[in-house]
């Protein structure tokens, strides 16, 4: 299995588990999180690419591989991303480039399994 397959596999199943809870607030905390990043104001894609400078910022890998599968989906390029690792960078300081690093890694990941697709 693929980085990015496990990594989308492991989120599926504990969220399965979570939801199956039926716990109102976790319910709708869940869909809170998935209308925010609907079309609005803010297109799908620039809402992304926030949540991916967010969750550099706060140093969550688990959100940072998250974002960036929705950003590759999305088509967001290469070049793009390397913008958005800057500013998490400027904006986090240093203690974000080790999560730059696992980010790099995770959209490789993201090009390989496309690529071979």
């Amino acid at each position: 299995m693929s980085k990015v397959e496990e990594f989308n596999a492991y989120r599926a199943k504990m969220n399965e588990k979570i939801l199956a809870e039926d716990n109102r607030v976790l319910k709708r905390f869940f869909n809170l999180d998935t209308n925010a990043y609907q079309d609005g104001a803010l297109d799908k894609k620039t809402k992304e690419l926030l949540g991916l400078v967010a969750s550099m910022v706060l140093r969550c890998d688990d959100c940072i591989a998250y974002h960036l599968g929705k950003c590759f989906d999305l088509g967001v390029s290469r070049a793009q991303v390397f913008e958005v690792f800057a500013i998490a960078n400027l904006v986090g300081g240093s203690i974000c480039i080790p999560h730059t690093r696992r980010a790099v890694e995770f959209w490789e990941a993201l090009e390989e399994e496309n690529a071979s697709n």
